[in-house]
């Protein structure tokens, strides 16, 4: 039964296909603009981004805050392509990622998620799955900037240990080493963190946030933010609030902004602590 299901699955078409003559992306810079971008997701009634205008420089730091809903992940969905716009166009480059395939699209964006996928394969191969083909010399050297390569070097059988289901044999810091290593390996212009900290132990979070400053060097970064307190010296925050975006400026100008969305965010959060 499950094989049945599995073949239907391949059967399926996908919602979003490389348009006719679509050419490979070749993005250097990581410049990013959504240009009167309009998206409604299928079976919803009303649009969740309205004429969305929003320019990213290359090499900036950035991240997008909001409450649930508002419109955060949708945002780097519509980057990657994993839907296309109702109306308007989303430019990297200046090019329309319409324009390009989506495997070459892709390519050129790295992820590191709140919750990172491994496989039950060795450590090496779960570091090469950003670029396969790469070799040991290079899966060692991107463990190495992610401040990974200490805990696996003192596994028995290293490199080639297996992880299990899931990354099972990991703790969530350890996991979440081996997603930057995956980011480092890619050295893509573009790169995407959702909250990569948010359920890690101190002593974890140190290292990970270590490895992650040093990814974002000349990088363009965005950051899909929960907690405030890991958003507060990027370059630019953008808030977002039903699909509007209703704030964008620093830290350090939105908390002074009286009966701000982000500062009361931010007070609320500052409480809980």
């Amino acid at each position: 039964n499950e094989m049945e299901e599995l073949v239907a699955i391949f059967d399926q078409a996908p919602g979003v296909q490389d348009h006719k003559g679509a050419g490979k992306a070749a993005f250097t810079q990581g410049d990013v603009r959504f240009d009167n971008v309009t998206f409604q997701y299928p079976g919803q009634d009303t649009p969740l981004y309205r004429d969305l205008d929003v320019s990213i420089t290359p090499g900036s730091r950035v991240a997008l805050v909001g409450p649930s809903g508002s419109g955060k992940t949708t945002f780097t969905k519509l980057i990657q392509r994993l839907y296309d716009t109702t109306t308007g166009r989303v430019l990297i480059d200046g090019v329309d990622v319409r324009d390009v395939t989506q495997d070459s699209l892709r390519a050129h964006i790295a992820i590191v998620p709140q919750e990172p996928m491994l496989f039950h394969r060795s450590l090496a191969e779960n570091i090469a799955y950003a670029r396969p083909g790469a070799t040991q010399a290079e899966i060692e050297r991107a463990a190495q900037l992610a401040n990974a390569s200490a805990f696996i070097e003192r596994l028995p059988e290293g490199y080639a240990t297996l992880v299990g289901e899931r990354g099972v044999k990991l703790s969530g810091g350890e996991r979440q080493r081996v997603a930057i290593a995956r980011a480092f390996l890619a050295d893509a212009p573009l790169l995407i963190f959702d909250e990569a900290t948010s359920s890690l132990d101190s002593e974890s979070e140190v290292l990970v946030q270590d490895a992650m400053h040093r990814l974002m060097a000349g990088r363009t970064v965005i950051v899909v933010a929960h907690r405030l307190s890991t958003v507060m010296e990027l370059d630019r925050i953008l808030v977002f609030s039903k699909g509007a975006l209703k704030e964008d400026g620093s830290h350090a100008e939105l908390v002074r902004r009286e009966g701000g969305i982000y500062r009361r965010l931010f007070e609320l959060q500052s409480l809980e602590g």
